[in-house]
């Protein structure tokens, strides 16, 4: 097929993938002029997905979760993607693809990312009923229905048991734990992960994870599985007693695809994989191969970072460059079954001259290991079991001079510095994206970029596995400052200290004014930056009223009067309605006040209503017949906690395992008022299905069978997060108790304006060493965390009531300072849908407005 001058190419990727997916991607983003179209036919029914990720499937999340970046490049209209289609067969010649759904498909190139399959050995009993592969989502949704079904069946726990002890297989141990099945993995090599951890990483592994409750067989060849009537029962070995399972899976390897490759003729290697040069272009200059497919230099890589690095040198190739394979960096770095493990460079010292260094410390259950040269100043690869910390740092030196004494850099406090900003700039930091120091450098230099987010953007690093981030984090930092710009995280002008470092001090001294902070810590009269964080800082330390004294001078707009400003300078009024749950009677309440004072009513997305419209003189009146029918602040105005939303639950729906209404009331009342660096917004779901949105929100809880499973760090708006798991099958009183924590530790430590997915993300240590504080107390904090929040709870008390009931406070709801009773005339509305709505220039031109609280049209 040859495309006229003034119609695109048309590029075919056969797979749907991570590797076919950074195929477009790469094309797309560097494709400025849309010379090349892109087809991608997908056997499975959706669009790439995560893979990595796959184990997260079983802790509650759905399938669309797990779906590889941006949905919007579906949309191009340079882009096909054709869901469950597959291809049947490829002719070089007339160059087409005819698909599954009895289609042709013209080609001018052809990229074969077709992927593996699961390896089954040739094991009698393979096909029983409750014998399972890993590799899809419909692979791990089968597995999850049977066993679920098993667990109703059985008054016992289902045993499951998998064959291969490698990355894969280990996975697949914990998704079986995550679906409360007893675990055991059987290896036929002497240790786990045989292909990334030596001897002593290998048995520190097996220790750690047989403290997480997984068994471990190694040196075991599975012999055969017996079942009853169908159904798995157990597994038999050449050697040592049978295994009662009811569950195996399978996971000993994966196959590459190349059976399309095979049927058109193209050279296959000796173990499969489609041959490709150095280009990954097979021996038709019109086909491609990349991912694991793709036999290079004699082999298939089964690692997604050397896949898309294939994917960038077929795009760079196609658009006229000369890019090249550089090798593949088979460093990996994963987190299994709770444990950090971590290979990378020459792991296994087979290169001549190497000397090991070797840390080991069973009790702490930590495994590190460095490879150095025969000086031992050359780092050559590395192993690191049960804390990989020094992963990000030290992958990128290999083959380069540490400097300083090996052994530090496998010590807990890290005697040497780690290598950062002085890498050179060939150094690979993220090898998924294949970026090295000097593209970030220049991202900084060259691109304008003055963060890590920007970064990110720009360079696509730390996009992916998002191991390098620390180091990336380093680097543009070093660039930054050596550029003469001043990194620093001081809060503004008048304090040289960061929202935490002032949060701290204000508590510790005791600090209740903004004139004895200022007068201690800073400097001048303070700005709208400093004065509503310390206003803020005193409200969540229960230091009085928001408008007492002093402290009604450092709020902002909103705060200032307990309300949200319109763009008409009217206000809106929120009521609490804790959970969503409200009474015929409050309904009536609410609507009657938005009757009498002519108010444009609207459900919010937080399960509440909202009443727009209301004059600044209005608002003690309206808040009066609504504190008096039993409602309270919503703290809509506020940095604080906003609502936690809710599904019906157990109370009422048929699929609900738990009362999510109860817990949501529940946590609604006891955040209530808690002022925070932004807004807080929580959900609890009563099961899987997720009606009430929960990992779209700061907090999110989502029933179980055995509890609940908690989320954090997720929100909505201009970047929109997905919370993650903190902890699964929490009861109640724990689920409280570690909510507490991880509000209050976010509210002590994170930047101003920030919300937790972001201070999740910048925390030292990310999630993990959130969940260390909060669940096991690593920095011995939590009992003072409990007592903070449980003196939140007890000095709680309703802002707008307290307000009701101060004549001092009450002055300022009016209109004009210098004549109080004044009332602003100057609002105008016009009626839509029969409600008021703020009138534009035009019509208040014309004259047809509703004037006032009448909703009468003046002539």
């Amino acid at each position: 097929m040859e495309s006229t001058p003034q119609d695109p190419r048309h590029l075919v990727v056969v797979g749907g993938g991570m590797v076919a997916r950074r195929v477009v991607d790469a094309l797309r983003s560097r494709d400025a002029a849309g010379d090349w179209a892109v087809t991608v036919l997908a056997e499975e029914p959706r669009a790439p997905y995560d893979r990595v990720a796959l184990t997260s499937y079983f802790t509650g999340r759905d399938p669309e979760d797990l779906a590889l970046g941006g949905q919007e490049i579906w949309d191009d209209p340079l882009v096909t993607l054709r869901r469950g289609v597959r291809a049947e067969a490829v002719d070089r010649v007339a160059r087409t693809v005819t698909t599954s759904d009895g289609r042709t498909l013209a080609y001018d190139d052809l990229v074969l990312a077709t992927g593996s399959y699961a390896a089954v050995p040739p094991v009698p009993g393979r096909d029983l009923r409750g014998a399972f592969v890993y590799r899809t989502i419909d692979d791990v949704a089968a597995l999850r229905t049977h066993v679920e079904r098993l667990r109703d069946e059985l008054d016992r726990p289902v045993r499951g048991a998998v064959v291969g002890g490698g990355l894969l297989g280990l996975e697949a141990a914990g998704a079986l734990r995550a679906l409360q099945c007893e675990a055991t993995v059987v290896e036929f090599a002497p240790r786990l992960m045989p292909l990334q951890v030596d001897e002593g990483g290998g048995e520190a592994l097996k220790r750690l994870i047989t403290g997480l409750g997984v068994d471990a067989r190694t040196s075991t060849a599975t012999s055969r599985i017996v079942g009853h009537l169908g159904q798995v029962s157990r597994m038999e070995f050449t050697e040592g007693p049978p295994l009662p399972v009811d569950v195996v899976v399978f996971a000993v390897g994966v196959r590459p695809r190349d059976e399309l490759a095979r049927d058109a003729g193209l050279e296959v290697g000796e173990r499969g994989g489609v041959v490709v040069d150095e280009a990954c272009r097979t021996a038709d200059p019109h086909v491609w191969a990349v991912g694991e497919v793709a036999c290079i230099d004699g082999r298939c890589l089964g690692l997604v970072g050397p896949g898309y690095t294939m994917a960038e040198v077929v795009v760079d190739r196609l658009l006229g460059g000369q890019g090249a394979f550089p090798g593949a960096d088979l460093s990996t770095k994963l987190k299994l079954l709770g444990v950090d493990v971590a290979s990378f460079g020459d792991a296994f010292a087979t290169e001549a001259g190497s000397l090991e260094v070797v840390i080991s410390d069973p009790v702490a259950g930590v495994y590190k290991k460095l490879v150095m040269s025969d000086d031992a100043r050359t780092l050559r690869g590395g192993i690191l079991v049960g804390d990989a910390g020094a992963y990000a740092a030290l992958r990128p030196m290999v083959g380069r001079e540490l400097g300083g004494d090996p052994a530090a850099y496998l010590l807990p406090e890290g005697g040497a510095p780690a290598p950062s900003g002085d890498l050179p700039d060939d150094t690979s930091v993220c090898s998924c994206n294949n970026v090295t120091a000097g593209a970030i450098r220049c991202a900084v230099t060259e691109a304008g970029c003055t963060d890590l987010g920007g970064v990110k953007a720009c360079t696509r690093a730390g996009t992916s596995c998002g191991s390098c981030l620390p180091l990336v984090k380093k680097l543009v930092t070093t660039e930054l400052e050596k550029a003469g710009v001043t990194v620093g995280n001081a809060l503004c002008e008048h304090f040289e200290l960061s929202r935490a470092q002032l949060f701290d001090v204000v508590r510790v001294q005791g600090l209740t004014t903004f004139s004895e902070i200022v007068a201690r810590h800073g400097r001048g009269r303070g700005c709208d930056i400093c004065k509503p964080v310390i206003g803020s800082i005193l409200a969540s330390l229960g230091t009085g009223h928001i408008l007492e004294g002093e402290r009604a001078t450092l709020q902002d707009t909103n705060d200032h009067v307990m309300a949200n400003l319109q763009k008409d300078g009217s206000y809106s009024v929120v009521p609490r309605i804790p959970g969503g749950e409200v009474t015929p009677e409050g309904l009536l309440a609410i609507g009657q006040v938005a009757k009498d004072f002519g108010l444009y009513t609207k459900i919010t997305g937080g399960q509440r209503i909202d009443l727009f419209g209301a004059r600044i003189d209005q608002l003690p009146a309206i808040w009066q017949r609504l504190v008096d029918a039993g409602f309270e602040s919503g703290h809509a105005y506020g940095k604080s906690l906003r609502t936690v939303k809710s599904c019906v639950g157990s109370t009422w729906c048929r699929y609900g395992v738990q009362d999510s209404v109860g817990l949501a009331i529940a946590l609604e009342l006891r955040y209530r008022g808690l002022r925070s660096p932004h807004k807080i917004k929580l959900g609890v779901s009563g099961c899987a299905r997720e009606c009430a949105e929960a990992r779209g929100k700061d907090v999110g809880v989502i029933a179980t069978d055995n509890g609940w499973n908690l989320y954090v760090g997720g929100n909505g708006g201009f970047t929109p997060r997905h919370a993650r798991l903190l902890a699964e099958d929490l009861d109640t009183e724990t689920l409280v108790r570690t909510i507490d924590r991880f509000l209050l530790y976010y509210v002590r430590t994170a930047d101003r304006l920030q919300r937790t997915a972001s201070w999740v993300e910048d925390h030292e240590g990310g999630l993990e060493a959130i969940r260390a504080v909060v669940l096991d107390d690593s920095l011995g904090i939590c009992a003072d965390l409990d007592a903070a929040m449980a003196g939140h709870v007890e000095s709680y008390e309703d802002e707008w009531a307290a307000v009701l009931a101060d004549p001092e406070k009450l002055r300022r709801f009016s209109a004009f300072v210098n004549a109080p009773d004044a009332v602003d005339d100057s609002l105008a509305y016009v009626a839509e849908r029969g409600q008021p709505r703020p009138a534009t220039p035009d019509e208040r031109r014309e004259g047809v407005l509703v004037a006032g609280t009448t909703l009468e049209v003046r002539r």
